[in-house]
């Protein structure tokens, strides 16, 4: 007997030092370069060089810095760090940049996949089906990367909801990874369209909804990227005025990176997804996040607002709605479920416990009237390779019901679409020539249920019965 409790005490402490593996799969042309932009920040973190091998600053440091490269990368036989990620696409636009880029020997070329280089045009259905016929090959890439992990703990998707492979494909992945991989953890960073401005893409909003269904009902967690806030954020507060997309990708690499900072650089608590996401998601389906990020810059250019940074003054701006990168009044609408603030710096406790006073006698954050009003805090050490103008930064994840708002436009969208007068739904022609839709249309009905009982659930956790709300 006592021979056993000794052999526990060994596992627990190997259980403690072994990395919890992730793998990232890059779904279409903004999964894949919002995703580039992430290995490249990682890179940076990390004292990793685009070719994967460690910088002279990196090597210089013979005992390491702490941090656990292991989770997102692992070694090749000449021991450079390759990422563990798939990317996927259906337009050779952006594989080949991957392929021709500089960090072209970064990745791992088998994991590269385009099995369809006439592109999904646009079409969610033509996205799905082309993952459908082609699912053996996608998932012997995947069981592989799995299967290459020691302690798997979850998949991070990045893909877009409004185009065709993100949307489609996107969707298809998350549905089978949910079937075959139950306890791994499926968290996506989605990024949904910017709903203010028209959009080329005429057929969006049937995207939307039917890639929303999935994201609701087989993700764990999902962090919204909202463009129409990336363009207003990078617009007003750091004066860019015609932002491009590799600018508001730089911001989304941003937050992406400080978002897995204590999962690669850990410390005592929230070194793992379901250690990080646990305090922010207390009921399942209101799994959809929002971020804020201060002090905030682009080209590594010194932030353009922020003169003095303390835990209070960035603790306070991330609650700012103007910096929030979703599109949602989280003032004046609904309140907060849950905040988790990771804080990165020179920092000491006792200013985050004086700051967590101010903003609760300051009443700065409105929060639910049926669970505790807690903003939990993850303290999170810097890389020593990325020198940075500004003592302390800030991110903050939060699960704030006023994003059902954003989920209202989606359908309002698709309503004024779908509705249009005539014989059957514009631009449905496309979509019939698909497998899933060629008997019927019903899927579309079925996604907009889905997601109309989304954002009743959200409106129903603003209310203090909210626990029998499914009873």
């Amino acid at each position: 007997e006592p021979r056993r409790k000794g052999h526990g005490r060994r596992e627990r402490r190997t259980a403690t030092r072994m990395p919890r593996e992730i793998i990232t799969i890059q779904a279409g042309q903004c999964g894949n370069q919002i995703g580039m932009e992430f290995w490249k920040q990682l890179c940076l973190e990390h004292g990793l060089s685009p070719d994967g091998m460690l910088t002279e600053e990196a090597s210089a440091h013979a005992g390491g810095v702490g941090d656990r490269k292991d989770v997102f990368f692992y070694q090749a036989d000449d021991e450079h760090y390759i990422p563990r990620a798939v990317v996927l696409d259906l337009d050779p636009h952006v594989i080949n940049a991957i392929k021709n880029g500089a960090y072209s020997s970064f990745y791992n070329h088998e994991n590269i996949m385009m099995p369809n280089a006439d592109g999904a045009g646009n079409i969610w259905a033509r996205g799905y089906s082309t993952a459908e016929s082609v699912h053996e090959e996608i998932f012997d890439t995947i069981d592989r990367e799995a299967d290459n992990s020691d302690s798997l703990e979850g998949f991070v998707l990045t893909h877009s909801i409004a185009g065709g492979t993100g949307s489609g494909m996107g969707s298809y992945l998350l549905e089978r990874l949910n079937d075959r991989y139950p306890k791994k953890l499926l968290q996506t960073y989605s990024v949904f369209p910017n709903q203010v401005e028209s959009s080329d893409v005429v057929v969006q909003p049937y995207n939307s909804i039917l890639t929303l269904k999935r994201l609701a009902l087989n993700a764990d967690c999902v962090i919204v990227i909202d463009n129409a806030a990336l363009n207003r954020i990078a617009s007003e507060h750091l004066l860019i005025p015609e932002p491009s997309f590799a600018q508001t990708n730089s911001l989304v690499s941003t937050v992406m990176a400080a978002s897995t900072t204590t999962l690669r650089y850990p410390g005592y608590m929230n070194n793992d997804m379901i250690g990080l996401f646990a305090s922010l998601i207390p009921t399942p389906r209101c799994h959809f996040l929002m971020t804020s990020y201060t002090p905030l810059s682009i080209d590594t250019k010194a932030p353009t607002s922020v003169c003095k940074t303390t835990v209070l003054s960035v603790m306070r701006r991330l609650l700012q709605p103007k910096n929030i990168m979703v599109s949602c009044p989280t003032r004046k609408q609904g309140c907060y479920i849950s905040i988790l603030n990771v804080i990165q710096g020179d920092v000491d406790p006792t200013q985050v416990h004086n700051s967590l006073q101010r903003i609760r006698e300051r009443k700065l954050a409105n929060f639910i009237p049926w669970g505790p009003a807690s903003i939990q805090v993850a303290l999170s050490r810097k890389s020593p390779y990325v020198k940075t103008a500004h003592r302390v930064s800030g991110l903050m994840m939060a699960n704030h019901t006023a994003i059902a708002s954003l989920f209202g436009k989606c359908l309002e969208h698709f309503d004024q679409l779908w509705n249009r007068k005539g014989s059957c739904p514009p631009f449905i022609e496309q979509y019939k020539k698909e497998p899933m839709f060629e008997q019927s249309l019903d899927e579309f009905e079925n996604a907009r249920e889905v997601v109309q009982q989304l954002v009743a659930e959200y409106r129903a956790a603003e209310r203090p019965d909210y626990v029998t709300f499914r009873l």
